[in-house]
């Protein structure tokens, strides 16, 4: 199999939709995020990268904390709304009826009708150019009642939105299952 150059890019699937959000100017506001993963495991941490001109960077800088709400595919017209307007121009949370709820930290807004939200300390915010890698701590994880099975978060339930990159870029669900993790590896170790 051939392989094409495709030159620097930032092209990596899948992409989590994600809608972080802060408090700015003592107002809840949230945008939709793809560039977003885990980062360590011990404290757990989560990164995203933030164009260092959103609206919502300025509030993740003013309390020190934000949060990164999971949306379900449900939800992908709101997604999509908070990644092309701005909140200096509209009221998210009014238009795409959020329903903001807060956690410990009292300034991290999150959004009830995502099925998982992870409230955040800012422990790093890294200058990379144009953006900014914020780095939180995640200090609680809310997850609706719904989406557990066994006490566990349930991805099929959870059914969370990704970003796909290309022309044109479109939003997908979650595929089926392949394998069982931490298991398929080992019929190659014992195929002798």
């Amino acid at each position: 199999m051939s392989k094409v150059r495709l030159g620097p890019q930032t092209l990596i699937y899948p992409m989590p939709a994600l809608l972080v959000g802060a408090n700015v100017d003592g107002k809840p506001n949230f945008m939709a995020v793809a560039w977003g993963g885990i980062s360590n495991l011990t404290p757990p941490m989560v990164s995203v990268a933030v164009n260092h001109k959103r609206h919502t960077n300025k509030g993740i800088k003013q309390n020190k904390t934000f949060s990164i709400n999971i949306p379900s595919v449900e939800l992908v017209k709101e997604v999509d709304f908070c990644g092309i307007v701005s909140g200096t121009k509209v009221d998210k949370v009014e238009i795409c009826r959020f329903r903001v709820f807060y956690g410990q930290l009292k300034t991290a807004p999150m959004i009830e009708q995502c099925p998982l939200n992870l409230e955040c300390s800012l422990a790093h915010a890294i200058d990379l150019g144009s953006h900014d890698l914020i780095i939180g701590k995640i200090e609680e994880i809310h997850i609706s009642d719904n989406c557990l099975t066994g006490g566990e978060p349930d991805a099929a339930k959870i059914n969370p939105l990704i970003y796909i990159t290309g022309d044109p870029p479109h939003y997908q669900a979650l595929g089926r299952v392949v394998a069982r993790a931490f298991s398929i590896g080992l019929e190659l170790k014992n195929k002798d």
